[in-house]
């Protein structure tokens, strides 16, 4: 029979990917992630928009020319402001008057805009009342941040609690520290790329959070089942079953996170990419890199930092220990391994460890009747004769 491929193999969970084996390469990889993550945050910052860092915007026409001519004229009429004042950004922006470019400057005080403005227009040739423009302070964004930090403090907390109490705290710590792991990865990559942070950036954060933890309890519940009572059985230790359960859950998750991201690829790279709706970008590329770095974490973080804090568990510690020496004995050739004498059973074909049935043999099962032969006419403990207690033990007249 051909071999089966990779694709069939990881459907049926047979790919045998040691993930598990290999966690010391993950968290190395990782910590090299969270170092430039830290590296991007301290030289290069983030792009706050105008909401968290205060500024002005105005909304133009698009009617006047192209993008790129419209951000230079603006950059001309901001020199007549003064005080360095210059353009932070500029999108394209669909509304119900028309498309119109909305260019976000840095903080300007009512003077100043009004002569920008009246810059603008004369620049462009237009009627300065077709020409709208608001102030945002930083007020407001800081504001915001504060919220979201204190939703982010609750959400943990909240999953603390709902993974404690439906798994373990180990499985809670762990999950947890892949939330916390994703996030940081995020907003590294956020760093890196130099997106504009907006309310919908917070909001994104926000969003992968739900789907973070998704993934990771898909992973975790089938941890748990695979470990139940797993120190009965000397034949595997708690780091295998829990590799076993990232084979088998791995399509599962795969195919969640690809259906998930196809919609907001199309979201990131169609609406804001080919049709110009920068408005769509900043969440865009939140959720694609979270929900991407969630797939990720789940599987290659979070599983094998929960091995890591089982094996300090004495309990496994000593399962564990049992498993290694039993297969040392069996490669030693002092116990014979399971499956080289078969069953004498006619209604089991598996094979049994010889060892296991010579002391299945050796001890009596439960509720038995000693062995040997009854003796002839006995029943229940009762002399021959059916006279039982009763003398002489003749007929009943």
């Amino acid at each position: 029979m051909a071999k089966s491929g990779l694709a069939s193999r990881l459907y049926r969970g047979e790919a045998g990917l040691d993930v598990i084996g290999r966690r010391k390469v993950w968290f190395g990889v990782a910590l090299a992630l969270v170092l430039l993550s830290a590296l991007s945050f301290g030289l290069r910052g983030f792009s706050l928009g105008i909401e968290f860092a205060g500024g002005n915007s105005f909304q133009i026409p698009a009617s006047v020319g192209t993008l790129e001519q419209t951000e230079l004229k603006v950059e001309e009429a901001l020199g007549t402001a003064g005080d360095g004042a210059h353009v932070v950004t500029t999108q394209k922006v669909g509304g119900t008057g028309g498309d119109f470019y909305e260019v976000r400057t840095t903080q300007l005080d009512a003077e100043q805009a009004n002569a920008v403005k009246d810059e603008i227009a004369r620049e462009f040739g237009i009627d300065a009342a077709t020409i709208s423009g608001n102030q945002v302070s930083e007020a407001w964004g800081s504001q915001v941040t504060s919220r979201a930090l204190l939703g982010l403090v609750i959400f943990i907390a909240v999953v603390m609690v709902y993974l404690i109490l439906r798994f373990e705290w180990r499985m809670a710590v762990a999950a947890v520290a892949s939330l916390i792991m994703n996030l940081v990865l995020t907003a590294g990559i956020y760093s890196l790329v130099g997106f504009e942070v907006t309310p919908s950036t917070v909001i994104g954060f926000l969003t992968i959070l739900g789907f973070a933890l998704y993934d990771v309890v898909v992973v975790f519940d089938k941890v748990q089942e695979n470990t139940r009572g797993i120190t009965a059985n000397n034949n595997q230790t708690y780091g295998e079953a829990a590799n076993l359960a990232i084979n088998q859950s791995l399509m599962r998750s795969l195919n969640t996170s690809v259906v998930a991201l196809l919609p907001v690829g199309g979201l990131l790279f169609i609406g804001a990419g080919l049709l110009g709706a920068g408005t769509l970008k900043d969440l865009g590329l939140v959720l694609f890199v979270g929900m991407a770095m969630a797939f990720l974490t789940s599987i290659l973080l979070a599983t094998p930092l929960l091995v890591l804090l089982k094996n300090y568990d004495p309990r496994i510690q000593a399962h564990n220990k049992r498993v290694l020496s039993r297969r040392g004995a069996i490669a030693r050739g002092e116990v014979t391994g399971k499956g080289t004498a078969p069953r004498t059973d006619e209604s089991d074909d598996e094979p049994v460890d010889p060892e296991s049935a010579a002391l299945a043999g050796a001890a009596p099962r439960v509720g038995a009747r000693p062995a040997g032969k009854r003796p002839t006419g006995a029943r229940s403990g009762r002399p021959a004769g059916g006279g039982g207690n009763r003398p002489g033990g003749g007929k009943r007249r």
